[in-house]
């Protein structure tokens, strides 16, 4: 080997070990207790080796939000895609797209601003998107893949009713099956989630008083995140359910980047034993 390349091997080497070094750290510090990366036991340990180690190229191209809705739409059909008004890098100096509207990152996670009676500062929204491109997303929680996202913006019709945002569904898939859906409520308001079998049995302790029946479609997301998920040893399909239809939102691998904790924390591991078992 040249000096050249041993040096290369030496800076990847040093950046891997950095990388261990951060992870471990951020892991103590949500969860108190060091992740076993090498060995991943916990579901939120499994998030860290996939961070570390994983480098398969599906995952950016399935979380990108505007390459997906293709790859999902050839899988599943093009009725579960909620469609692109516009997608760029600078918005226009006045919303031409009718109103409510979404506008959000294509390459981020929680970059999003709502659009409902005009009455928002635009130039603020602006402003929030060219601060969106200017840095890099998911690198100090090194969240490889979404370096791996062509930096844009996109926006979509708005799909709650009544200016709320809709349930949301995750639903988690080991090895192609779906096992636990874990369900947001109120997210701008009383944020609280809650998690349940695909039988629509409590699996958490959360918000149980809040009696929440299936959507309608529950088994139609099953079957359409159980065809996604092919290939994977683990994905998270999220869905929205708009006038009793199922609508896609996206894909998740690093859920929560693996540092929320679970109630009880015995979900951890076992969601871990799923992913371990999908492994095989």
């Amino acid at each position: 080997m040249d000096q050249a390349a041993l040096a290369a091997t030496e800076v990847i080497a040093i950046g891997d070990s950095l990388a261990r070094l951060r992870i471990a750290v951020t892991y103590l510090w949500r969860h108190h207790r060091l992740p076993q990366l090498d060995r991943p036991q916990r579901f939120t340990e499994f998030v860290q080796h996939r961070k570390l180690f994983d480098r398969d190229p599906r995952l950016p191209a399935f979380s990108d939000k505007v390459r997906a809705k293709q790859l999902v739409a050839d899988r599943v059909g093009a009725d579960w895609i909620t469609p692109t008004l516009w997608q760029g890098t600078t918005l226009p100096k006045q919303p031409p797209w009718p109103r409510p509207f979404v506008v959000k990152s294509r390459h981020g996670c929680n970059q999003r601003a709502f659009v409902r009676d005009g009455s928002e500062d635009w130039d603020a929204i602006r402003r929030s998107c060219d601060g969106w491109l200017a840095q890099p997303y998911g690198l100090w929680l090194d969240e490889w893949l979404y370096g791996q996202i062509p930096r844009g913006v996109l926006v979509e019709p708005f799909i709650g009713c009544n200016g709320l945002l809709p349930l949301d569904y995750k639903l988690y898939v080991f090895g192609g099956k779906v096992s636990v859906i874990q369900v947001h409520l109120e997210r701008e308001t009383r944020h609280r989630w809650m998690l349940f079998d695909r039988n629509w049995q409590w699996v958490s302790t959360k918000s149980r008083s809040d009696n929440l029946a299936p959507p309608v479609s529950l088994d139609r997301m099953i079957g359409a995140a159980e065809t996604l998920a092919q290939g994977f040893d683990f994905v998270r399909i999220d869905f929205y359910e708009v006038q009793g239809q199922p609508r896609f939102g996206e894909m998740t691998f690093y859920p929560g980047s693996g540092l929320d904790p679970f109630d009880p924390p015995e979900l951890d591991l076992m969601l871990g034993q799923l992913w371990s078992n999908a492994r095989g």
